[in-house]
């Protein structure tokens, strides 16, 4: 390779559209706005504007209420935990949210980890989220594990 020799990769350069160049470049004259109007014109925001009628958006009613303290949390399966441990990226014996973020299981905590039920687990694992379903904590009881849940 030459300093030379040196080129952009095969479209990785896009031309610029040249508008009101004339008629024959098809973005003369008016460069691609139509005939006169609002929207031919600098600084229109029209999004749901309707012509004056009621807009759609007032016109059904609203419903429901989003709850501002309501807890999201970050979701892990049994599934997911013991092919992980298969995988030598878990141990058994010491499975937190630490561990869980280090073997990439998990990359935000947001209200804390949540331990669900999906698939089975067969090692014994004693796992610390901060809060499980009744179906995981079985299922993992049952393997011989235990499920701590940490504030």
């Amino acid at each position: 390779m030459k300093l030379n020799e040196i080129r952009d990769n095969e479209g990785a350069k896009k031309n610029v559209k040249r508008v009101g160049r004339g008629i024959g470049s098809g973005t003369g004259k008016t460069s691609g706005h139509g005939q006169k109007g609002q929207k031919a014109r600098s600084g229109v925001a029209i999004n749901g504007f309707e012509g004056g009628q009621m807009p759609i958006y007032r016109r059904l009613p609203k419903r429901g209420f989003k709850n501002p303290f309501a807890k999201v949390y970050a979701v892990v399966n049994l599934d997911t935990i013991q092919k992980a441990i298969d995988a030598g990226k878990l141990k058994a014996e010491d499975v937190n949210i630490e561990a869980l973020k280090n073997a990439g299981l998990i990359s935000k905590t947001l209200s804390g980890v949540r331990l669900l039920a999906r698939g089975a687990i067969t090692s014994k694992a004693n796992i610390s989220v901060n809060s499980a379903s009744k179906a995981a904590v079985a299922a993992v009881e049952k393997a011989g594990g235990k499920v701590a849940i940490v504030a």
